[in-house]
């Protein structure tokens, strides 16, 4: 039932559309054709009183109203609440469509897994699928009228060889009071073991592909059984035709043609059929129509699904899957491009101007010029020129729309590190350490800094944060995170033990040779201390050591 016009349209051209205005199954004109004549009918109606068999005073009144009517009836907002209606329909409509349950995987995989060509096997792989189809079938018969009239009983099943008598009486002496679509199901999952354990299923990785794929077909059979139980809010449908209808009774009176002596603006013609107001008629009770067809695509209208046609096709399709394509392989012999590594299949007079060249990609049709081609070496002035063009981006982007070129870069020796810590001209010295310019005033901290970075240029560069790094703000700041990023410190070198027994032991030989000079040399007390620590050793007095010594081995010998 479903009209298909998709070969009138495959080629766009003058009127493509145009010719399926005229087609009258599934066209808009047969379904709206009665509403739209009884609202001309209505509207002849009320002209024909109000010109004819209203006195003069009665007229008067009319018009009051009509004007008063057409005043108020655009403050219903039909176009907001019909145009959301009808996407949730349409939407709802091609869900309904993807859930539809399609054997063909099954059967491949039925056909491939399930093993056998005696009759035990032919028997196993026919009846999987009949379970499957049965299934599809036992919910068709749940939301779609055409199925149902097909089989209006169980019976009718039996007779169709759907299912057998036996499986017939199973099915109604389980103590359900719920649909039993699923129960096939459930027989297809023993019947699968019974394989599996026959040796016809070869291993276990072979079953949980048959029984993932039967899933996948029960779980779309529960989705049109869910569509057909929850539908869209009865309250939405009823405020969206009371919406439509009630809008188009308050154009019945309000754009009537009023006489045009009375002076009334917008009333300056006098015609007998309002044709704008039959043509809003006809897209709007129109488009609610649409919504009306679609909102149950199991039904019997022209442009609902062919259910019918899925039950016969699903079940011849699976059971040659399954049975007469089983094994059935064609001679395998060379194809006709065997010694081509190009393979190319002939063209048609009639499909000669559809070969075209295959697409290598749009950027490879950009045009450089040759003296652009070359690398740049000198990537410093080029990072300067990016900040320049960063700050000033309204000339970077004149100077590209006008074609200007950009300088060029000379060349200058590699390896120069302090020119991008150079402050740039006018820049501010916040933005920028103090210690890495000439003109920066002087200051002890600056000058300790200054005396790093002649001894180590990697110290100096890694100490500026890298907010303050030139270069830092050419790249675009992403909008999530306005602070700058905090930049990761060189973490101290741990010590080891024998490093923190030879600190010990430095401070240690300190205290004692401080008391070693504060004590008399011929007191008992400097002679243990001698004997002690071993510093001392003679009679020549011991002499104090700085730190710097005393790391140095300066008392050992």
């Amino acid at each position: 039932m479903t009209v298909t016009y998709s070969r009138t349209v495959a080629n766009a051209g003058l009127g493509t559309f145009s010719q399926l205005l005229l087609r009258w199954r599934g066209s808009i004109y047969k379904l709206l054709y009665r509403e739209l004549l009884i609202f001309t009918g209505l509207y002849c109606a009320l002209s024909v009183t109000y010109r004819f068999l209203l006195n003069e005073e009665q007229r008067r009144l009319f018009e009051k109203l009509a004007i008063y009517c057409d005043q108020y009836a655009n403050l219903i907002p039909v176009s907001f609440v019909l145009g959301f209606y009808v996407t949730l329909v349409v939407s709802r409509w091609w869900g309904q469509f993807e859930s539809v349950p399609w054997p063909d995987r099954l059967a491949a995989l039925v056909g491939g897994h399930v093993r056998g060509e005696d009759e035990g096997g032919r028997l196993t792989r026919r009846t999987l699928m009949r379970y499957a189809n049965l299934s599809g079938v036992l919910i068709y018969r749940s939301v779609s009228t055409a199925v149902y009239k097909r089989f209006p009983t169980m019976e009718h099943l039996v007779q169709a060889g759907l299912m057998t008598a036996e499986e017939l009486r199973q099915l109604e002496d389980l103590p359900s009071p719920h649909n039993k679509f699923w129960v096939p199901c459930t027989w297809f999952v023993n019947l699968a073991l019974r394989a599996r354990t026959e040796g016809r299923i070869n291993n276990d990785v072979a079953l949980t592909a048959l029984l993932a794929e039967l899933n996948t077909v029960r779980s779309q059979c529960m989705k049109l059984y869910s569509y057909d139980w929850i539908s869209l809010p009865l309250v939405y449908t009823q405020v969206v035709t009371v919406a439509v209808y009630s809008f188009f009774l308050a154009c019945l009176i309000g754009r009537q043609f009023l006489d045009p002596s009375q002076g009334y603006a917008g009333h300056n013609l006098d015609f007998y059929l309002p044709v704008f107001t039959l043509l809003q008629f006809f897209f709007y009770v129109g488009w609610l129509k649409v919504a009306e067809q679609l909102i149950n695509p199991f039904g019997e209208d022209d442009d609902d699904f062919e259910t019918n046609w899925l039950v016969d096709r699903n079940l011849q399709v699976s059971l040659l899957s399954v049975d007469e394509m089983y094994d059935s392989v064609p001679l395998v012999e060379r194809d006709k491009y065997w010694n081509e590594s190009e393979p190319q299949p002939p063209y048609t007079a009639a499909s000669a101007e559809h070969r075209k060249p295959s697409f290598m990609g749009s950027a490879l049709d950009v045009s450089v010029p040759k003296e652009e081609m070359e690398f740049q070496s000198n990537l410093e002035q080029i990072k300067e020129h990016e900040e320049a063009n960063h700050s000033t981006p309204l000339l970077g982007n004149l100077s590209r729309l006008l074609g200007v070129q950009s300088p060029s870069f000379s060349r200058s020796s590699p390896g120069s590190r302090v020119s991008l810590l150079r402050r740039r001209p006018r820049a501010p010295f916040s933005r920028f350490p103090l210690y890495l310019h000439p003109d920066a005033p002087s200051h002890p901290e600056h000058s300790r800094h200054a005396h790093l970075q002649d001894k180590d240029m990697d110290y100096a560069f890694s100490s500026i944060p890298m907010q303050e790094r030139p270069g830092f703000y050419s790249c675009p700041q992403t909008p999530i995170h306005s602070v700058p990023p905090p930049v990761p410190r060189p973490r101290l070198i741990r010590r080891t033990q024998g490093d923190w027994a030879h600190k010990q032991f430095v401070g240690f030989c300190l205290e004692m040779a401080s008391m070693v000079e504060s004590v008399p040399r011929s007191s008992t007390k400097q002679k243990t201390i001698e004997k002690t620590c071993g510093i001392c050793q003679g009679p020549q007095p011991a002499k104090r050591m700085d730190a710097g010594k005393v790391s140095e081995g300066g008392f050992f010998r």
